[in-house]
């Protein structure tokens, strides 16, 4: 079923088309996504086709719809079908690439500070036990030169290195690596460069073969608005050989999209709804809506930094939809404060809002969706000032 309102409709006007709830602030997208009501009616069109005729649906009919959902991202990507693998999410891409590799003793993976926590336990898990190392690229926040932001990863690597892993949009600092550049510097020493692209699809303009890297895995249910459980991997020709789902299924040895496609039984609609979750970002004015929620959110940021009298955690062409500022006092920097200002903020203001530490610093993300506005932002800061007050103990 169509939106009721004409495409593209930003800020208030737009949330009628999520199902969120109306009575709070929800400026938090960046963590689990929304889906718009157009999208989840059409995963639930395929639910009901998956029930109606289970056998049939998933021996017959999914493996090409499933097919479909990949060629129509990849041209979405810059890139095409069969170099695509559709995952539930980023963190699952990243373990059937990483599972999929060798590291042996005295072998080093390079990240930097930025690494999202999944990725880093992986990591750890994967090369501890065999005596590798994880060498972390000490990047800091906030960032102050972002031309340091590739030196300071390229300058990690040494003889060592397997294997580079990087953000492309960094999860607990919102700021944008120049991966590109990574990856080209990174291959002029023998190293591969895996991206970690949670965030970007959706919110940078992204052509993924042009970045250089050898894999790249990205999640569509955060700012392509896809359901829960639909993202992909992408590999070079040469990798896609060596890559198997950490699920290894009745497909193994048809090759990279076949055993990928098919893992026993399972709801493959969220992948389904991709191309209707592609249709209504594109709707929503592709492009243009990437500029304006950049624009609203480092608008609100630079207001709030303000405010604090603090600083954001980079430059604003640092920023995609995302953005973070440093909060205010002196409460502890670690992650029970970060969790009990989000917690006090939702229960007595009713506001979703994104606090970690970080650096010895507490920092506020701003997400910054189609519904999301600048007022907003303004008024989730003056309820994260309440929360810290709240919290700091009495004299």
């Amino acid at each position: 079923m169509a939106d009721a309102v004409s495409l593209p409709v930003w800020g208030d006007e737009a949330k009628a088309l999520w199902p969120l709830e109306r009575d709070m602030i929800f400026l938090n997208h960046g963590s689990y996504g929304a889906a718009p009501r157009r999208v989840l009616e059409a995963q639930a069109r395929w639910q009901a086709k998956l029930e109606a005729q289970p056998c049939q649906f998933i021996s017959h009919i999914a493996p090409a719809e499933i097919r479909r959902s990949a060629d129509t991202l990849a041209q979405f990507l810059g890139a095409s079908g069969d170099e695509l693998a559709l995952v539930e999410n980023t963190t699952c891409g990243v373990n059937a690439i990483l599972r999929s590799l060798s590291f042996g003793e005295g072998d080093e993976v390079v990240v930097s500070d930025h690494v999202y926590n999944a990725v880093r336990n992986t990591l750890l898990f994967l090369l501890e036990p065999v005596g590798a190392r994880l060498v972390v690229a000490e990047v800091g926040l906030p960032v102050t030169d972002p031309s340091r932001l590739a030196d300071a990863v390229v300058e990690a690597i040494t003889p060592r290195t397997k294997l580079v892993v990087i953000d492309h949009v960094a999860s607990i600092s919102a700021v944008i690596f120049p991966v590109a550049e990574i990856a080209r510097r990174a291959a002029e020493r023998g190293v591969p460069v895996l991206v970690d692209g949670a965030h970007a699809p959706g919110m940078l303009d992204l052509d993924v073969p042009s970045l250089g890297a050898a894999y790249y895995v990205g999640n569509c249910h955060k700012w392509l608005c896809a359901p829960k459980g639909a993202a992909f991997l992408w590999a070079r020709a040469p990798e896609r050989a060596a890559l198997h789902p950490t699920v290894i299924s009745h497909d193994l040895g048809k090759g990279f999209t076949f055993e990928f496609d098919k893992i026993g039984t399972r709801d493959a609609t969220a992948w389904m709804a991709v191309p209707e979750a592609l249709a209504f970002h594109a709707e929503q004015g592709g492009p243009a809506l990437r500029k304006r929620n950049h624009d609203v959110v480092v608008s609100a940021a630079e207001a709030v930094a303000q405010r604090f009298g603090t600083e954001m955690g980079a430059p604003a062409d640092c920023f995609g939809s995302m953005a973070t500022i440093r909060v205010p006092g002196d409460l502890p920097a670690d992650r029970p404060t970060a969790e009990a200002i989000k917690a006090w903020a939702w229960a007595n203001r009713r506001a979703e809002v994104h606090v970690m530490p970080f650096g010895g610093a507490l920092w506020l993300r701003f997400s910054v969706q189609a519904y999301n506005t600048a007022e907003e932002c303004l008024a989730a800061a003056e309820i994260v000032l309440e929360a810290t007050a709240a919290l700091t103990p009495r004299a």
